[in-house]
């Protein structure tokens, strides 16, 4: 996979991606502010007519980077665009007791994006982060590269590595 040439230096996720020397690809897409906060179905749509597939081919391969509070942590979900966070199963995977979706401004604060911008990759800091196991299925998965309009695309291994992530079935279809 061969890096993308980026204007102004890139996003704190895709500097951290070259500094550890991950091959890697960025998408870009024009984000569409009407489109609401559906951000990572923009994403999916946006994709798959870039890479001349359809929609519901890539959207198992295109996650969105959810935070949320379990036990009064915050924690970073990586899950497909087409499914929905289990709460439950992300408490369990870090071993907790208890999540819910984290307060939106929290969430910024924290990672140092904004919705619809949330990169699991060169976080402002740097939290716990649990990638749904169907990211293993593939060569390769597309994330937010840190702001709206841009995705990055990587080998699911890297993520892990690069996250200090861990594997776990935490999204519900």
């Amino acid at each position: 996979m061969a890096k993308k040439a980026r204007a102004g230096g890139g996003t704190p996720a895709t500097v951290a991606l070259e500094k550890a020397g991950v091959p890697f690809t960025v998408h870009a897409y024009r984000h569409d502010p009407s489109a609401g906060l559906s951000y990572g179905e923009e994403a999916a749509r946006a994709l798959g007519g870039a890479l001349g597939v359809p929609p519901g081919e890539v959207e198992g391969r295109v996650f969105k980077t959810l935070v949320a509070e379990v036990d009064g942590a915050l924690t970073v979900a990586v899950v497909p665009v087409a499914a929905s966070l289990d709460l439950k199963a992300l408490a369990a995977a870090v071993g907790g007791k208890r999540a819910a979706m984290a307060d939106p401004a929290a969430a910024e604060r924290a990672t140092g994006y904004v919705l619809g911008g949330i990169s699991p990759l060169g976080q402002r800091r740097a939290l716990p982060t649990v990638v749904d196991t169907s990211a293993l299925d593939f060569p390769t998965v597309f994330v937010s590269a840190g702001k709206r309009g841009l995705e990055v695309e990587l080998a699911p291994q890297e993520l892990l590595r690069l996250t200090a992530g861990a594997a776990a079935p935490t999204a519900r279809r």
